[in-house]
């Protein structure tokens, strides 16, 4: 892991256990949100609504004005309401992640369509490969856009390094919420 990159997880690590979402943050997830999804919203760890509020305001500060990609910034990590992740669960994805990528991919790859009680050891590696397809389907079932709730399923997706590569909206929409969300 680059020295940078573990700054980058050691700031994510501090803002996760101690950073909320102020009240004017709140204020504005709701006037973006239809009443259905802000309440998804605020089932989110208060962790996750901060971060989610980052990403958005990374958004509006390269002046993206997108509808879609503003709810997609508030609800992609909402999948993680299903199961949430311990703190020391999240250090350890991201160790396993850092160190060997495929086996975060292999661990996390499930065929249950209910979380049972207990995950076991792969409970961590699950929640977290899974949560995007989870959070997709919560934020349709409220009524989220179809385009937003394809940037939320797709939001850990693979893309080409290059911006210029994206050959369609939904696609570049992706393209700025990950370039924002791996820096927030």
């Amino acid at each position: 892991m680059s020295t940078s990159r573990l700054v980058y997880r050691t700031r994510q690590f501090w803002q996760a256990i101690s950073t909320r979402a102020s009240r004017e943050d709140m204020e504005l997830a709701s006037t973006i949100l239809s009443s259905s999804e802000f309440e998804l919203f605020q089932q989110m760890h208060k962790s996750e609504q901060a971060h989610s509020l980052r990403v958005l305001r990374g958004l509006i500060t390269q002046g993206e004005e997108n509808p879609d990609l503003h709810t997609a910034a508030l609800l992609h990590d909402v999948g993680k309401i299903r199961a949430p992740l311990r703190v020391w669960e999240r250090v350890m994805v991201v160790l396993v992640k850092a160190f060997c990528p495929g086996c975060l991919q292999k661990w996390g790859t499930t065929n249950d369509e209910d979380l049972p009680e207990e995950l076991g050891w792969r409970r961590a590696f699950i929640v977290s490969e899974q949560h995007p397809a989870w959070g997709a389907d919560l934020a349709s079932q409220s009524g989220v856009s179809e385009l937003a709730v394809s940037l939320i399923a797709r939001h850990q997706e693979q893309l080409p390094l290059a911006k210029d590569n994206q050959d369609s909206v939904e696609d570049n929409l992706l393209y700025k919420l990950q370039a924002v969300d791996n820096q927030s």
